[in-house]
C-alpha cells in the first residue's frame, strides 16, 4: 500500500474519522490495530520478522529493566553500610549483566536484519574463493519486510538507551508494538527515539481543528514534491542512468542535478507525508531535513540530510567507537609516532570510515553503495585535515564570509561534490560510475544540449517548464522558511488568500501530478533501504 496510492488515502481518510469518533482511551489501540492492517497488507510474511523483534526486544528489556530495579533496590537496602568503592563495583556488575542481554538482542534482531539484506551478497561475495569464478551461486528467496531496516535501528537504539538507563521500559507490550511498527514511520523514516515519541504517541488526543489543518498542509505539500517533481523527472534520470553509452559528458552532468532534485523532492516529500499523517492524529514525529542544498560543507550537510539516521550512527556507533579502550590505545602510540596532533584525531578519523562504511551498506547490499558510504568518509575526514588551512584564508580574508558569492560558491561546491557521490546510486555500478564521472571532464558535447537531445528522455518541454517551476518553489519555500514556519505565517494571513493557496496546491497536484498506471505513483527511493 504506497503512501502515494488511492487504497493508502481511503485507509487515511476512514482511519482519521474513526480515530475521532472513538473514545480517547482507545485510540492507540485503533493506531495499532492500523499498523497490523497496513502490515499485513504490505504482505503478512513479514509480520513475522516484525513480530520476532518486538516479542525478543520486550522480554529482553523487561529483564535489562528488573536488573536495573534491583541495583537500586539494594542501594536503598544497604545505602548506609557500602562505601563509594563498593557502589561502584556493583554498579560495574551489573552494567555487565544487561550489557549481555543487551548483546544477544542486538544478535537476534541485527542478525535478522543482516541475514534477510546480505545473505545474497555475502554469498556473492564468497562463492568464487571456494567454488571458483565458473561456478554459478546459489541465492536465498528471502523476503525483505518492509521497513525493517528502520524499525530494527529504532527498536535496538529504544534497547541501548534502556541500557543506559535513560528511561524506563515500557510495561505493556501492546504500547511497545505501537512504538515499533507505527505505520508512517516504517516506509522511510524517521528513526524515532522512544524519549520522544511515547510523549504524544500514546496520549488521548481531542478534535485540533489547527493541528489537524496544518498536518494535512504538509501532507500536501509531500504529495506535491513527490507526484509533480520527483516522478516526473524520474523519467529523465532513468533514461540517462539506462543508456550509459549514449549519454555521457554534459548529460552525466544534467543526470546529476536531476537525480538530486529527483531524490531530494522524493524522500523529503515522504517524511512531509508521514510527519504530517502524525500531526492530524496528534503525534509529534522529529524533522528529518534541514534545508540540507543550503549546507557549505559535507558535515553540514549530513547534519542536515536524514537527520535521524545521522544522529543513530553517531550517538549509537560513532562515539562508542571513538572512545573505545581500543581506540584510546592506538591514540597513544600514534601520539608517540606521528606526533600528539594526528593521534589524537586518528580514534575520529577510524570511528568515521567505520560508520561511513556501515552508512553504505544500510543503503543496499552492494558494492555501489560501500564505495559511496567510504568515500564520504574520506571526504570528510580530508576536509577535516584541512580545516586548519581554512582557518588561516579565512584569517587572511574575513570579509569573504559575509559575502553572498563566496557562501553561493560553497553551497554549490557542496551540492557539486554530493551530487558526484551519487553518481555511484545513479549506474549502480563502481567501475560504471566513475568512468561516467569523469566523462564530464574529458567529452565535451555541450552542443548537444541545443540540439533537442534532452527532450528524447521521455519527458516533454511541458515536463521540464513544471519540474523547474516545482524546484524554484522549493527554493523559494526554503528561503522563507528560514524566517519561521511557513504555516502558522499563512494561518495568520486572510482566509481568501490562505484557503486559495492551499486550493491552488491541490489542483497542482490533481492536475500536473506524474502519476502511473491505475493514477498509483512510483515507489519512494527510501522505502527500499
Amino acid at each position: 500500500m504506497l503512501f502515494t496510492s488511492w487504497e493508502f488515502l481511503l485507509f487515511l481518510a476512514a482511519l482519521f474519522i474513526v480515530y475521532y469518533l472513538i473514545p480517547k482511551r482507545f485510540q492507540w489501540i485503533l493506531l495499532l490495530a492500523a499498523n497490523v492492517f497496513f502490515y499485513v497488507y504490505a504482505g503478512w510474511r513479514g509480520c513475522i520478522y516484525i513480530s520476532v523483534t518486538i516479542c525478543s526486544s520486550y522480554l529482553i528489556s523487561r529483564r535489562i529493566e528488573s536488573v536495573h530495579n534491583r541495583r537500586e533496590q539494594y542501594f536503598l537496602a544497604h545505602r548506609a553500610e557500602l562505601t563509594k568503592e563498593e557502589k561502584i563495583a556493583y554498579k560495574k556488575l551489573t552494567r555487565r549483566k544487561t550489557r549481555k542481554w543487551l548483546i544477544l538482542c542486538l544478535v537476534i534482531n541485527f542478525g535478522i536484519l543482516a541475514v534477510l539484506k546480505y545473505a545474497n551478497f555475502a554469498i556473492l561475495m564468497v562463492n568464487p574463493l571456494f567454488a571458483g569464478a565458473d561456478t554459478p551461486s546459489i541465492y536465498l528467496n528471502l523476503i525483505l519486510p518492509m521497513g525493517i531496516s528502520f524499525y530494527t535501528f529504532q527498536t535496538m537504539g529504544y534497547l541501548i538507551d534502556l541500557h543506559r538507563g535513560k528511561y524506563p521500559a515500557e510495561r505493556n507490550i501492546f504500547k511497545f508494538a505501537l512504538f515499533v511498527s507505527f505505520f508512517p514511520l516504517l516506509v522511510q523514516g524517521p528513526i524515532a527515539r522512544f524519549d520522544a515519541l511515547n510523549k504524544t504517541l500514546y496520549k488521548p488526543h481531542d478534535f485540533d481543528v489547527k493541528q489537524i489543518s496544518f498536518g494535512l498542509q504538509r501532507m500536501l505539500w509531500g504529495y506535491f514534491k513527490k507526484v509533480v517533481i520527483a516522478d516526473r523527472i524520474l523519467v529523465a534520470v532513468t533514461a540517462l542512468a539506462g543508456d550509459p553509452d549514449t549519454y555521457q559528458g554534459v548529460f552525466v552532468l544534467c543526470g546529476m542535478v536531476f537525480y538530486a532534485l529527483e531524490l531530494y523532492a522524493d524522500f523529503t516529500g515522504g517524511i512531509d507525508i508521514t510527519i504530517g499523517i502524525a500531526q492530524v492524529l496528534g503525534i509529534t514525529v522529529q524533522e528529518n531535513f534541514n534545508r540540507p542544498y543550503f549546507s557549505k560543507d559535507i558535515a553540514e550537510y549530513w547534519r542536515r540530510w536524514h537527520i535521524s539516521l545521522a544522529s543513530w550512527f553517531r550517538e549509537y556507533l560513532f562515539y562508542p567507537i571513538a572512545a573505545s579502550r581500543p581506540m584510546l590505545e592506538l591514540s597513544k602510540k600514534a601520539r608517540a609516532k606521528l606526533g600528539n596532533g594526528f593521534g589524537k584525531r586518528l580514534p575520529v578519523y577510524v570511528a568515521t570510515i567505520v560508520v561511513w562504511f556501515i552508512t553504505g551498506l544500510w543503503h543496499g547490499a552492494a558494492w555501489n553503495f560501500i564505495v559511496w558510504g567510504l568515500l564520504t568518509g574520506l571526504i570528510i575526514i580530508i576536509s577535516q585535515e584541512f580545516m586548519p588551512l581554512y582557518a588561516r584564508f579565512h584569517g587572511r580574508f574575513p570579509s569573504l564570509r559575509d559575502k553572498f558569492g563566496y557562501r553561493l560558491f560553497q553551497v554549490l561546491r557542496t551540492f557539486f561534490l554530493m551530487s558526484s557521490l551519487r553518481i555511484l546510486d545513479c549506474y549502480r555500478d563502481v567501475a560504471m560510475s566513475f568512468r561516467m564521472f569523469f566523462s564530464i571532464f574529458t567529452k565535451w558535447n555541450w552542443g548537444q544540449l541545443g540540439s533537442g537531445a534532452l527532450l528524447k528522455l521521455g519527458i516533454t518541454a511541458a515536463d521540464y517548464v513544471i519540474v523547474g517551476m516545482g524546484a524554484a518553489v522549493l527554493i523559494a519555500f526554503s528561503l522563507v522558511q528560514r524566517r519561521g514556519s511557513v504555516r502558522e505565517r499563512l494561518c495568520q494571513k486572510p482566509y481568501w488568500l490562505r484557503y486559495g493557496l492551499i486550493i491552488t496546491l491541490l489542483l497542482v497536484v490533481l492536475v500536473f501530478g506524474a502519476y502511473g498506471i491505475g493514477y498509483d505513483s512510483s515507489q519512494f527511493i527510501y522505502n527500499q533501504f
